[in-house]
């Protein structure tokens, strides 16, 4: 059966031709088949911040569609070249851990896709990843496009840490481009989070804050994330990624 559609995400921008290249190559071997851009400004070589978006929208699409991403840092090296089933939908991309979040489903299958001897050692999403998601999107099987792999790479996202007062010590994950901090903290209700030297009050909505204030709220995402209102949180506090973050309950 023939996808809904293919998605893409990669680091490349659209300022060169790489995404072109792919889009290229997909519409010849999946005519007909939507292609949907998810996002071509990630950080460059930043799989981390791939990882995490992957995880945001992969199940929000239909049965049957085909995720291709291309965050590859290790393209050309013996890292593995991967395509997964995992709850009805279809990824594709380097084993390095940007395709975690689908790996973790227990129905997860994944295989390992051959690399032609012709293939780039710079560009294997437009000649190794793009042509197998444009064959899984007309409908050829996972067996087929591979053989089984049993230790792909998975990367977790770190679970906070209970401290002696009660409260969690948890650390930043990434930013966005509001320069919202997004952490690995969860929770429904708390009272304060300190980071970047500053204990920030919690509010519901980012209109809840003063205009410049430094504030923690819960995300989309169900992570709680620091954030100044108007502002450039990141920019402005100098938070970058691994930077501790600990909520109060109280």
């Amino acid at each position: 059966m023939r996808a809904h559609a293919i998605t893409l995400l990669t680091d490349f921008g659209t300022a060169d031709g790489y995404v072109a290249e792919l889009k290229g190559i997909l519409t010849s071997g999946a005519p007909g088949v939507p292609l949907l851009d998810m996002s071509h400004d990630i950080p460059a070589q930043d799989v981390e911040h791939a990882r995490l978006t992957v995880a945001r929208y992969w199940r929000r699409f239909p049965v049957g569609t085909v995720h291709l991403v291309v965050v590859d840092p290790g393209v050309g090296t013996s890292r593995a070249a991967i395509a997964v089933h995992s709850d009805g939908r279809y990824l594709v991309g380097p084993d390095n851990g940007v395709l975690s979040p689908a790996l973790f489903a227990l129905d997860a299958r994944v295989v390992a896709l051959p690399i032609d001897g012709n293939a780039s050692p710079t560009f294997h999403g437009r000649d190794v990843f793009a042509p197998v998601a444009a064959q899984l999107a007309m409908g050829t099987l996972l067996e087929v496009v591979g053989d089984p792999l049993h230790d792909p790479v998975r990367r977790r996202t770190p679970q906070p840490r209970r401290l002696a007062d009660g409260s969690l010590e948890g650390e930043v994950l990434t930013v966005d481009r509001f320069g919202n901090v997004m952490t690995n903290l969860v929770a429904r209700q708390a009272a304060s989070v300190d980071v970047a030297g500053q204990r920030v009050r919690v509010v519901r909505t980012y209109g809840d804050a003063a205009p410049g204030e430094l504030v923690a709220l819960v995300g989309s995402s169900g992570f709680v994330e620091i954030a100044v209102r108007d502002g450039h949180a990141a920019g402005q506090w100098r938070i970058t990624r691994g930077q501790r973050a600990v909520l109060h309950a109280t």
